[in-house]
């Protein structure tokens, strides 16, 4: 495929991600009335976890870009969320209160 041509995505499998987005929706409140422990932010980070892949491959068509791109866009996705712990870390660090 050359690097004008888009690549176009079946209706059906936007809808079929649309649902799969609404139903997990669903199934996050429902574990969310359930009383898991320890378990219950590991459970609800991996259905954000799902559903966002789901976003991130489909609706923003990652999965048909170049490798090279992909790769970009996940060291920029890491460096990012490093900067966010480290500032949120020195932040909660330097508070008197500790």
């Amino acid at each position: 495929m050359s690097e004008n041509q888009h690549h176009v995505v079946p209706l059906w499998l936007y809808a079929t991600i649309g649902i799969t987005l609404l139903v997990m929706t669903g199934v996050t409140y429902f574990v969310a009335t359930l009383d898991l422990g320890p378990f219950n932010t590991i459970v609800a980070l991996a259905i954000a976890s799902f559903k966002a892949t789901l976003v991130v491959l489909i609706f923003m068509h990652v999965k048909y870009t170049s490798e090279k791109m992909t790769k970009a866009a996940i060291i920029a996705a890491i460096f990012f969320l490093g900067l966010l712990l480290t500032l949120s870390l020195a932040d909660f660090g330097t508070r008197a209160w500790l």
